[in-house]
């Protein structure tokens, strides 16, 4: 690929861009102040070039020889040849574009225009906030594969990477494409090219067939509508895959567009005997929950041979995620059936019509086993968690227990968090029962009095438009025992709506986790400790990997069951969920439970990192205050105790004693905390 092919690509740059220009959709190409740059033959140089311009971290040279060399006689001689016609190339007078530094080669692209970088960057900001001229001009750079023609002979390990950037950057393009479908005037002709590109890229995603109907209906082009009806649902056969979805929508528009009576050729038997629905009702049936698919991880080793340890693993983390019930879980069948497709992990997630792909890597290296694993948002193809754990495999199902654990709690985490903020942008008036539960998460977990009440608004409008979620009805209960807990309201009356949500939430589905927790939670307003340990037991052993359910037996255990099982589970719950909006809670049981066990310098640590947490209320503030107290910290102490006291002007021991379960020699400790900075 010499001086010909970059003058074939010059149309496609921005030619009055000043400065460097690197474009790596369809054929390499550099250009310098609107001007070409006729770069050497080399496959291997201009995939360098490539690797590095996308290498979150300097790169080492080892990597860099195994990636792109067969074993030759000298790689690192070419290497240096490599590197040596890049920087003639790359380097400006005063400014060295290529670094070095301890055997590590990175690019110093500040100031430079890279295509697939603004693509990249667009989409870990979100694509879906992005105005739709800045849509199309990221569109426009789309001219043709990343690396177009680029395939190395004898290299895998770079046509694997190069293959995986196809598919990121091709889900990329599908989703600026189905945003810009949305955004702009249906009637254009820039949404119908826009159209027809996203339903090339993904022939079996369900929403560019109903966006298409939906255009052609509105054209009252009736008849092209049963065609793609008819070839599609054949397409869709051909892969088993389910077509039910788009003929619903269509039976949906059809009716919004008035034409139920149009004489129309039925498109199955089964549909033309159903009766005329409306697009709302359609979407009232469509399940709102988030829905998420484990894609088979890849094992080095295993040279694409299903059944070794990378696909028990897959089992094991659907497995768990499934247990907690939070979102729809894609069946390890359906997973894996789409990888003996071959079909890249963005592409089953939009075939399989979910919200949330996960996949990953397991490799085992002299000494250590490393586990790599993405989390997608697959409308926006935007990563939302990535990870890598390292671990010495001294006994490897504990090790893969360990990473298995922190994978299944992360992934509930952070969809959790999408799916939170995502809510928090809809006009209250327009939420689903999903997004209403979500809003009012939102709420909750600020920890005041008005945003209690706000979240208990939308929880309670969660439940009324779905009575059997589980998972609102938890949420419900949790904000009167919050109440009841800061004596916001009457403590026997939110005690007695905590029980009554948690009920609900049990009597709607006993094998949710959260159900158990809410339960155990309101029996512990009760004063019925052991019936809530038996509760709170009960949602750890249902999911394992129930953050919320350790902590609260941490809680529980903190005040006057077992001390060393409260710092035990404390420690996992933050093992579990390290950023979790509760770590303020889960840190101030583990000083609590050091207390209990004379340890009052351990507890006034604990207790400082709790109140450092941004949402840390009142309670934990006088948490510390205690065990600072105890700890002979009374300077400390006493600026906590005056802090509590500008919220609460007439805050004594006694409201922090009824406040909690704690047993006779742990009120005893805390009363002499108390009387020690004036709070007695």
């Amino acid at each position: 690929m010499g001086a010909g092919v970059v003058s074939g690509v010059e149309s496609n740059l921005t030619s009055s861009h000043q400065g460097l220009s690197v474009r790596l959709f369809g054929p390499l190409a550099i250009v310098r102040n609107g001007v070409p740059v006729v770069l050497p033959a080399s496959r291997k140089l201009r995939a360098m070039l490539a690797y590095l311009a996308l290498a979150p971290h300097p790169v080492g040279r080892g990597k860099l020889c195994e990636l792109l060399w067969d074993v030759p006689n000298d790689p690192r001689g070419e290497l240096r040849w490599c590197l040596s016609k890049l920087r003639a190339v790359l380097d400006e007078p005063g400014r060295r574009r290529i670094e070095t530094a301890d055997d590590t080669i990175a690019l110093d692209l500040d100031g430079v225009s890279v295509d697939v970088l603004d693509v990249a960057s667009a989409a870990a900001a979100g694509i879906e906030a992005l105005e739709p001229a800045r849509l199309q001009a990221l569109s426009r750079l789309f001219v043709g594969d990343f690396l177009e023609g680029l395939e190395i002979d004898r290299s895998p390990l770079f046509n694997n990477w190069l293959t995986a950037q196809r598919r990121r950057f091709g889900s990329c393009h599908a989703a600026i494409l189905e945003y810009l479908v949305k955004t702009l005037p249906a009637d254009s002709d820039d949404t119908s090219a826009h159209l027809e590109k996203w339903l090339e890229l993904t022939p079996f995603d369900s929403r560019v067939h109903i966006a298409l109907l939906t255009r052609l209906a509105r054209r009252g082009q009736f008849g092209a509508c049963e065609n793609h009806l008819a070839s599609a649902a054949q397409l869709f056969q051909s892969e088993e895959l389910d077509f039910s979805p788009v003929r619903h929508a269509w039976l949906a528009i059809r009716a919004e567009r008035h034409c139920a009576t149009l004489p129309a050729q039925p498109v199955t038997a089964a549909a033309a005997n159903q009766a005329p629905i409306t697009l709302a009702e359609t979407e009232a049936s469509t399940p709102h929950k988030a829905s998420l698919a484990v894609m088979p991880f890849a094992e080095d080793a295993n040279s694409g041979i299903r059944g070794g340890l990378a696909d028990g693993f897959t089992h094991d983390i659907i497995t768990r995620l499934a247990k907690l019930r939070d979102f729809f879980v894609i069946a390890r069948g359906s997973v894996f059936a789409m990888a003996e497709k071959n079909s890249a992990p963005e592409e089953a997630g939009r075939r399989l019509n979910v919200d949330y792909v996960a996949t990953g890597t397991v490799r085992s290296t002299t000494g250590r086993l490393i586990v790599t694993v993405e989390l997608v948002e697959v409308r926006t193809a935007r990563i939302v968690w990535a990870e890598t754990f390292e671990r010495k495999p001294d006994d490897i199902f504990s090790v893969l227990d360990d990473i298995g654990n922190s994978i299944v709690a992360s992934i509930s985490s952070e969809i959790e968090t999408v799916e939170r903020n995502r809510a928090m942008l809809k006009a209250p008036n327009s939420l689903n029962a999903w997004e209403a539960y979500h809003r009012g998460l939102w709420h909750m977990y600020r920890f005041t009095r008005g945003e209690n009440d706000l979240a208990r608004r939308f929880f309670g409008m969660a439940v009324s438009q779905d009575p059997t979620f589980t998972r609102a009805y938890a949420g419900l209960s949790f904000t009167h025992w919050q109440s009841a807990f800061q004596r916001w309201g009457d403590r026997d009356q939110d005690s007695a709506l905590a029980y009554e949500a948690a009920g609900h939430s049990l009597l709607v589905d006993d094998h949710n986790p959260a159900a158990h927790w809410a339960m155990g939670r309101a029996l512990w307003l009760r004063g019925e400790g052991d019936a809530s340990l038996l509760e709170l037991q009960r949602a750890v052993d249902l999911s394992p990997n129930f953050a919320l359910g350790h902590y609260a037996l941490s809680f529980v255990h903190s005040q006057s069951g077992d001390p060393q099982a409260a710092i035990g589970s404390s420690d996992h719950s933050r093992h579990l969920s390290p950023f979790d909006p509760m770590l303020f809670g889960m840190l101030g049981a583990r000083a609590m439970a050091h207390v209990r066990l004379g340890q009052f310098d351990e507890a006034a640590d604990w207790a400082l990192k709790a109140a450092a947490r941004p949402n840390a209320h009142v309670i934990i503030l006088s948490i510390a205050a205690h065990c600072l107290a105890l700890a002979g910290r009374l300077d400390e102490a006493k600026n906590f105790a005056a802090a509590i006291r500008k919220t609460l002007p007439g805050y004594c021991a006694d409201d922090f004693i009824d406040t909690f379960r704690f047993d006779p020699d742990a009120t005893v400790l805390f009363k002499l905390g108390a009387k020690r900075i004036g709070l007695n």
